[in-house]
């Protein structure tokens, strides 16, 4: 089962994959003849149990907080959204910045010659920005830092539920490996007793085909486990970041944590706690700053100039030039045109649209929750029925089998019949 983006996938995949696969322990049975003047060799039942793969395991097994711990240091879409974070930081502190002055030569009526004459000199211009316009910008890309800092706290849920759901696919995968190998066991100790039974005339060439082409449909059926298996794992190691990570077993219990969940309590706090209506709050959020950052704009900057030039020019008959002299201006931009009013209308129309946009979440968070807790709701029933229900009693009918049979009153073919129900049941 794949999992999806919504919440409490991880809940339902952990209870349907607890529906699926588990290996049984390998079944010795007998190579007998029917009862009929044949030896009675006693046959103990095996059942399916989960854990096997985790017994046979060849090296230490991986556990989820393992996995987990490996992918926060190393899946990539995690350090993109702290580089995010330290980018939006960077922003911020820029928009806050106060222009550079300049500094400049002047020169007027220069000319050459022995005559000398003209002035020159410099000047120092410097922008003051008022109506804090600069305090308004900070806290603007303030905003968009509350933003990033809010998707990385996302990312890294969807990281590490997607790491859960890859984990929960292995295990499956695997005890289903082993379900898979035990059934084909069962269907080949099938075949081979229909073949004594034929060397016996109590069945055909017909009877013996079917039962050898089932044995090596359900060889093939191991094989292509094994296959999604490993592509399982390879899907668990890209989530983590480690795309080499060497297939091994990992550990977990299927059976176990299942827990009840009240459709309007949970539905609530996925509403109230999601990550997606905290983003949409921050981008209300920003909306409203930057309406009140573009009002702003329409109060002008002045700009203050103020510098010294040297006047060559002579004082009458006297062979002194006039000398340094001081220069000064204050300019002020009038907004008689332009008073940003086309941007403030649209800050105004953005404040809207976020302000739809947060009720928008919030309904579909509420829909894709309900759904899911349906989901999960569905999947824990059918889990619980098949352990607590159907299984027991499907292992109780397959311990009667094998008992009648120790008392020649069934045969084998009906107890592997018996045998292959229950497992088939416990794979379902």
């Amino acid at each position: 089962m794949r999992a999806t983006g919504r919440c409490g996938t991880v809940f339902v995949a952990s209870v349907l994959a607890a529906a699926g696969g588990v290996r049984a322990q390998q079944m010795q049975m007998p190579a007998q003849e029917p009862h009929h003047g044949m030896k009675m060799v006693p046959v103990r039942p095996e059942y399916p149990r989960m854990g096997r793969a985790q017994e046979n395991a060849k090296s230490a097994l991986v556990t989820l907080e393992q996995v987990q711990k490996i992918a926060s240091e190393s899946n990539p879409t995690l350090r993109q959204a702290q580089a995010e974070i330290r980018a939006a930081n960077a922003r911020q502190q820029q928009s806050g910045l106060y222009p550079n002055p300049t500094m400049a030569y002047t020169g007027d009526e220069i000319r050459g010659g022995a005559v000398g004459g003209g002035k020159q000199g410099f000047f120092l211009q410097q922008t003051v920005v008022t109506g804090g316009k600069l305090r308004l910008s900070r806290a603007v890309f303030g905003k968009d830092v509350k933003l990033a800092e809010i998707e990385g706290e996302e990312q890294e849920m969807r990281v590490q539920s997607a790491v859960k759901m890859a984990f929960l696919r292995v295990l499956a995968a695997q005890e289903l490996l082993y379900a898979r190998r035990d059934m084909a066991m069962i269907a080949q100790d099938a075949a081979e007793t229909v073949r004594r039974l034929m060397n016996t005339g109590q069945a055909d060439e017909t009877e013996v085909l079917e039962a050898e082409v089932e044995a090596q449909r359900m060889r093939m059926t191991a094989r292509m486990q094994e296959n999604t298996l490993r592509e399982e794992w390879r899907s668990l190691a890209a989530v983590i970041g480690q795309p080499d990570l060497p297939l091994t077993m990992v550990a977990g219990d299927l059976e176990k944590g299942w827990p009840e969940v009240n459709e309007e309590e949970a539905v609530e706090t996925i509403v109230k706690e999601s990550p997606a209506v905290r983003i949409a709050d921050a981008a209300e959020a920003r909306a409203q700053s930057f309406l009140v950052r573009a009002r702003r704009e329409s109060i002008p900057d002045i700009q203050v100039r103020a510098g010294m030039e040297y006047n060559h020019e002579t004082l009458g008959s006297v062979p002194f030039a006039k000398g340094w002299e001081g220069t000064a201006e204050v300019a002020v931009q009038v907004p008689l045109f332009n008073r940003n009013q086309g941007n403030v209308g649209a800050a105004r129309a953005d404040v809207d649209r976020a302000g739809q946009e947060k009720k928008r979440i919030a309904l579909t968070l509420r829909e894709r929750a309900a759904s899911a807790v349906d989901q999960y709701a569905n999947a824990r029933l059918m889990a619980m029925e098949y352990r607590d229900e159907m299984l027991p009693r499907a292992k109780k009918a397959y311990g009667l089998m094998v008992e009648r049979y120790g008392q020649m009153l069934a045969s084998y073919p009906r107890v592997l019949d018996t045998q292959r129900k229950l497992f088939e049941l416990q794979i379902e």
